[in-house]
């Protein structure tokens, strides 16, 4: 019975790294998450092994070096936010047309995406372009960190159109069920990364030493030819969505229920990202040497988080496709068991945060300084896990239905009416410093979960067309 068990578990781990054309309407659940969930864990790891790749090189530069990242990647959150706000509805539309068969609906719906994207990232990006000088100051960065890291910031905001179309096409292929895609351009993304980042820092070989500089330039390369490879599979008929000539077009019904939707998913990941952003400039009261800290516990810390979503989307796309195919309780059984598949990942994740963090840091830095406010940060987020396992998946059912409306007021009241208030209460009222704002997180998430468990309770989301 062992040997037999095995078979079907590896073959179920082949099928999802092949790409398999199951429909995801029928047949075991269990089947049906791990399937879409594997090859969207790998590619969550992927999306965070930008961060993990950059941090590790950009690291041995210095505390203004890694200083710069960590504000950059604050503001990078607002872009991330709105990407990712658009990604909801896109696999949202995507997954219904998929579950109700209509292949020419879904390529339609991706085309407005697209060009939904595009048109929002030519107004982030000139944003990012101009103003980075002024951004890092906001953010409450040191006149020798503005100096030296505008460059930095301007590039990797300025070039957000490459972020956007990376998030977008991967909510396309995940929403038609094709998550293997998604996994293998983020696959080639990061290899380019990998390659280039030591050899622009550091000047190796033909290429030249652009120190912090570098890290943008390999990164941005990276995702742009990630981007050329989707836009090749979509167009070459290797995906579910296919999208030739006839649908590529402006649909101003499609376009414009999109683009409803989106705003609200786009506040929804705006309130929270720009709460993270909050929690960076309270942190930054307490000096440099705090934010780097914050910087390298944060990078660990969505490096485990970002494979987690992969299960989350993966409830999200069933949640979607099966709404579509008129099967509401399936939809709701595949939210529950991927809450525990998710529980129990995060959970021996701070198991590991909690007994292993000294060394996870060490990896990244050995200054004093803040090797130990990244040990502490990851202890005490170590303890908000199961909570924040169980709330990214009832956030995710809730968009895969089309309802972003919902964990956006969560979002609002967990995160601002609670969090940043805390945060700033528990760190300079109460004196903690950082220890207070790394303690208003797991506190939040824990209200979040909460929160939206009753509200998933109530069943509406199952009543939202889209």
């Amino acid at each position: 019975m062992l040997p037999e068990t095995k078979r079907s578990i590896f073959g179920v781990i082949r099928d999802s790294l092949d790409g398999s054309h199951r429909d995801f309407t029928t047949g075991p659940l269990n089947h049906a998450i791990l399937l879409l969930a594997i090859p969207m864990v790998l590619e969550m790891a992927m999306e965070s092994l930008f961060g993990i790749v950059d941090g590790f090189f950009v690291a041995r530069l210095g505390q203004d070096a890694v200083a710069t990242v960590g504000f950059t990647e604050s503001l990078l959150a607002l872009v991330f936010g709105v990407a990712i706000g658009l990604s909801l509805s896109t696999t949202a539309m995507v997954a219904r047309r998929t579950g109700e068969k209509d292949p020419e609906g879904a390529a339609i719906a991706a085309v407005q995406a697209i060009a939904l994207g595009i048109g929002v990232s030519l107004v982030v990006g000139a944003i990012g372009l101009y103003f980075a000088p002024r951004l890092l100051g906001l953010m409450g960065a040191s006149p020798a960190i503005v100096a030296h890291g505008s460059r930095y910031t301007a590039l990797m905001i300025g070039s957000s159109g490459v972020i956007f179309l990376l998030f977008l096409i991967n909510a396309i292929f995940r929403g038609a069920g094709d998550p293997a895609l998604a996994m293998r351009a983020l696959w080639l993304a990061n290899a380019v990364n990998i390659v280039l980042d030591p050899c622009l820092i550091n000047g190796w070989g033909p290429f030249p030493r652009l120190g912090v500089f570098g890290a943008a330039v390999a990164t941005t390369t990276g995702r742009g030819i990630g981007v050329l490879y989707q836009l090749w599979v979509l167009s070459a008929g290797k995906s579910r969505v296919v999208i030739g000539r006839t649908e590529l077009r402006i649909n101003p019904e499609i376009l414009w229920r999109l683009l409803t939707v989106s705003i609200t998913g786009i506040i929804q990941f705006l309130v929270a990202t720009a709460s993270w952003l909050g929690l960076v400039r309270i942190i930054s009261l307490f000096g440099s040497a705090a934010v780097a800290g914050y910087t390298i516990a944060i990078r660990l810390f969505v490096f485990v988080i970002l494979p987690s979503w992969g299960l989350s989307n993966a409830a999200a796309a069933l949640v979607g496709q099966n709404l579509g195919a008129g099967k509401p309780e399936r939809s709701e059984g595949a939210v529950y068991r991927s809450g525990v598949f998710n529980m129990v990942y995060l959970g021996l994740i701070s198991i590991v945060f909690l007994t292993a963090a000294d060394g996870l840091v060490g990896i990244f830095t050995k200054e004093p300084e803040f090797h130990h406010v990244a040990v502490q940060c990851l202890h005490i987020l170590a303890i908000g896990n199961i909570s924040y396992a169980w709330g990214m998946v009832f956030v995710q059912a809730f968009n895969g239905a089309g309802d972003t409306r919902t964990p956006t007021l969560v979002n609002l009241g967990c995160y601002w009416m609670f969090q940043i208030p805390l945060a700033y209460v528990l760190a300079v009222y109460l004196d903690w410093g950082p220890q207070g704002v790394f303690t208003a997180i797991p506190s939040a998430e824990t209200a979040l979960a909460l929160s939206s468990f009753i509200l998933f309770r109530r069943g509406e989301w199952k009543k939202k067309s889209i």
